[in-house]
């Protein structure tokens, strides 16, 4: 059974094509809809605000987008031609309590949100949304390797660095198509996991001795594990695709002087799949709201 939003106002706040498709199930759902930043129709569920402000007054929720808003307060906001802030002055606007979602939360929106007293909810914690969310950055991240390799990945040497969420469903994908997939994990159950799963595992102490069989590696693991001492070891033509936020895990200059291709490919759902990640979100949104989840 659908949550049911009749009743509630919400505020959606900058974004992408994910939040565009967001705000539009929202309003399916019922809701009334608040949307600034975003290139929407206006609809008798969806209003058009033009400033913050007045998107959130008499809200019982604010949704940020995925990658939430940078160290100066800044929203993530692809389109339109004016950036925008949150600030403790616009969340003040709501009441103590009222839910703030976003995908994930650097300091500066913890901070606010701790001051205000307001109830911060990251969904990218939540394990339902971070495994469903998994499978279009997989998606996106092998049809991205499909494009650069010159040979097919059926047959190829394939690591994935990391095995979360996302390096786990990425390794069953690579494993399916025929890959011959390498794990790299701290964790001795992650390479446990792996090893169950029909996969190599390496820890990364090892990793050195094994990087100059892979073709393609993708990392998964917000710090700089691929090093530029470690990208001396690897073959050429490596290619690497980094899944994770950004600055990503890879020393990108040492890869340009190493004629190594490495592409930092952060918030794939949102370039490849857009509409079920928005409408992944919004369910997951509409289910905390009414407490069906």
């Amino acid at each position: 059974m659908r949550p049911d939003l009749t009743g509630f106002t919400l505020a959606v706040l900058g974004g992408d094509a994910r939040e565009m498709y967001l705000a539009t199930e929202l309003a399916i759902l019922g809701a009334s809809v608040r949307v600034v930043g975003l290139p929407l129709p206006a609809t008798p569920q969806v209003v058009i605000c033009d400033d913050i402000v007045s998107a959130v007054e008499g809200t019982k929720a604010i949704v940020l987008p995925v990658p939430g808003v940078n160290e100066k307060g800044q929203i993530y906001a692809t389109h339109g031609t004016m950036p925008l802030y949150l600030s403790e002055e616009t969340l003040g606007r709501v009441p103590p309590g009222t839910p703030v979602f976003a995908g994930v939360a650097r300091p500066v929106l913890r901070e606010l949100v701790r001051r205000l007293d307001l109830v911060l909810v990251e969904l990218m914690d939540l394990d339902h949304v971070a495994i469903l969310n998994s499978i279009p950055t997989a998606e996106g991240a092998i049809m991205m390797a499909m494009e650069r390799l010159p040979i097919t990945l059926h047959g190829s040497e394939a690591f994935v660095v990391g095995f979360g969420r996302t390096g786990v469903t990425l390794g069953r994908v690579l494993h399916a198509l025929g890959a011959r997939t390498t794990v790299v994990a701290r964790s001795p159950a992650q390479r446990a996991r792996a090893l169950e799963m029909g996969l190599r595992a390496v820890s990364f102490a090892e990793f050195p001795e094994h990087i100059h069989r892979a073709d393609v590696i993708f990392n998964t693991v917000p710090a700089l594990v691929l090093t530029a001492e470690l990208l001396r070891r690897s073959r050429p033509g490596l290619l690497i695709i980094d899944l994770a936020s950004g600055p990503g895990g890879t020393d990108f200059a040492a890869a340009e002087r190493l004629g190594i291709t490495a592409l930092l490919a952060p918030g794939l759902p949102g370039k490849v799949a857009p509409k079920t990640a928005g409408r992944l979100l919004a369910v997951t949104i509409a289910e905390y709201l009414t407490g069906a989840r």
